[in-house]
This record gives structure tokens, C-alpha cells and sequence, in this order.
């Protein structure tokens, strides 16, 4: 990989950046394809976050991923929004355009929906009703997804009953029939669903377990976690002692990077064997 005043400049800024995964996956793309270009961590505070995402187009980058704390500030920034973002209202992409404008992108959606596809087959169909347990910006992406898989009946379960009911009513006027359920009646919620998402922060590294009976859910239904550190939550790991198609999040991570990938660098990355192995050895590294 050759670094020069031509290479193409993306990153992903975030507060912490460290954690994030986004560089290496990137930049092994980059050197995949064998383009000159970098992807870097840019670790932005909060109050610098305007300044150093307006700096983007002098600087000469071509974009860059948003993460947390700053997915809302950038849809608030930025001077153009795709469809994605503005259901979503949150924006995770940024690309500069070649009037130095900044618009802004969510891939979460689009990244939950190929995952879906590529480990469950998922597509929905005119009877199928999911659960998403949580209310946040992750929530929100998963919902759009989830429409535009045709899912008929959405169940969303929150420890805030209210901030469930501000999901649902920001996609009432789609076809399709919402639930804003009570966090104490998670399981009961299950009855009848095909697809059960966790979009909380529960399970992940560091924070506490998911507490959920899963024994409502029939036969086929899938079970998935858009957590992916760990690679296998105990809510994964539970759904797959009782037959059930389970999977972490770690194909949504790379099915969200990619369109960025392509908008910034102009060639849509490859998934392949190798990229699991590193991510999930990374992973695993720096989870002992």
C-alpha cells in the first residue's frame, strides 16, 4: 500500500475511537484491491465534533464513518441527507461531495438487512412479526430494515415504554402494525415471532447479561444480536441450545461498512473467509 499527497482519505470519528474495528477492516479492503489510500481513527471530543467533521473537505478526505456519541450531531451537520438517514435520524456515513458539502449517509440498515439475508435467509413475508428490544439509533435502523423486508408486525420492548412509543409512532404511516410492549413483559412479547433482535447494549463486553426466556419462540425462528464482542453474547448462545438459528453482529459490521467503502474509494469491497478470520481474531484478542 503506497501513501502519497494522491492517496484518498477516509476515517471514523468517534469518542472513544480506539475500540472500533472500522480501521482495520477498512484498511485491509484497501489493501485487498490495492488502492493508495488510508483509513485512520479520528478521536474527536464531542465539543470539537462541528469544527472537525466541517475540516473533512480541506483536509482532503473523502469522508468518513460517524460513531457513537456523534451519529446525531452529524445528521444535524451535515447540509444533505439520504433517504436512509432522515427515517433513521441519525447518520453514520459522511461523504464529501465534489462541492465540499457533506452528505449524510445510514448504512445500519442497509448493513442489518444483508446480514439477515446472508445468515438466515431473511427476507419476511406478509405474516411475519419481529421483536426488537431497544429504542435507540441501532432500533430505529432495524426497524427501517425490517419494513423494507416486509415484516407485517413489529413488537418493540424497551426499558423506556415511552421512548418505544416514539419508535412506533415515527414509522406509523408505514404498512404495518406496531407494538410499544413494557420491559417487564419481554417475554411474553416473543409469542408468536419469527425474528427476535437485540439492539440494547445488554450481553456485550463489559456490560450486563440479556435477561430473556426464549421458550415462547417456535421452531425456525432466528435470533440475533447486533452486538460482536463478544462474537457469541449468551443470548446467541442460548437461542442455539434450543435449535434456533442465532447469530452475533459481526456480519452487520462489515454490511454497513461497505457502501461507505464504495462512495469513498469507488470499488465496492469483497466479503470473504479471510476478513471473518481477522475481525474474529482481533475480537478474541482483545476480549482475553
Amino acid at each position: 500500500m503506497t501513501i502519497s499527497g494522491k492517496a484518498k482519505l477516509a476515517g471514523v470519528m468517534g469518542w472513544p475511537v480506539a475500540q472500533s474495528r472500522s480501521p482495520l477492516m477498512h484498511n485491509h479492503w484497501i489493501s485487498t484491491l490495492g488502492l493508495e489510500a488510508a483509513y485512520v481513527p479520528l478521536a474527536v471530543k464531542p465539543e470539537n465534533f462541528e469544527k472537525a467533521l466541517r475540516a473533512l473537505p480541506a483536509l482532503g478526505f473523502a469522508g468518513a464513518n460517524v460513531t457513537v456519541p456523534h451519529k446525531e450531531a452529524a445528521y444535524k451537520i451535515c447540509d444533505h441527507l439520504d433517504a436512509s438517514a432522515k427515517k433513521v435520524g441519525a447518520v453514520n456515513t459522511v461523504v464529501v461531495r465534489e462541492d465540499g458539502t457533506l452528505e449524510g449517509r445510514n448504512t445500519d440498515a442497509t448493513g442489518f438487512a444483508e446480514s439477515l439475508r446472508a445468515e438466515a435467509c431473511g427476507t419476511g413475508n406478509s405474516g411475519a412479526t419481529a421483536v426488537v428490544l431497544g429504542a435507540g439509533g441501532a432500533a430505529r435502523a432495524i426497524v427501517v430494515a425490517l419494513i423494507e423486508l416486509k415484516f407485517s408486525r413489529i413488537r418493540i420492548v424497551n426499558r423506556s415504554l415511552e421512548r418505544a412509543e416514539a419508535v412506533a409512532a415515527a414509522f406509523a404511516d408505514q404498512k404495518v402494525k406496531f407494538e410499544a410492549i413494557p420491559w417487564d413483559q419481554r417475554n411474553d412479547a416473543l409469542d408468536g415471532a419469527s425474528l427476535l433482535v437485540n439492539a440494547t447494549s445488554l450481553g456485550m463486553r463489559g456490560q450486563p447479561n440479556l435477561e430473556i426466556d426464549l421458550a415462547p419462540l417456535a421452531q425456525g425462528s432466528v435470533v440475533t444480536d447486533i452486538i460482536y464482542s463478544p462474537l457469541e453474547t449468551p443470548l446467541v448462545l442460548a437461542a442455539r441450545e434450543l435449535g434456533l438459528t442465532a447469530f452475533g453482529g459481526l456480519r452487520m459490521l462489515i454490511e454497513q461498512a461497505r457502501p461507505g467503502f464504495a462512495a469513498w474509494f469507488g470499488q465496492t469491497p469483497p466479503v470473504h473467509k479471510e476478513l471473518f478470520e481477522m475481525l474474529e481474531a482481533d475480537i478474541k484478542a482483545k476480549n482475553n
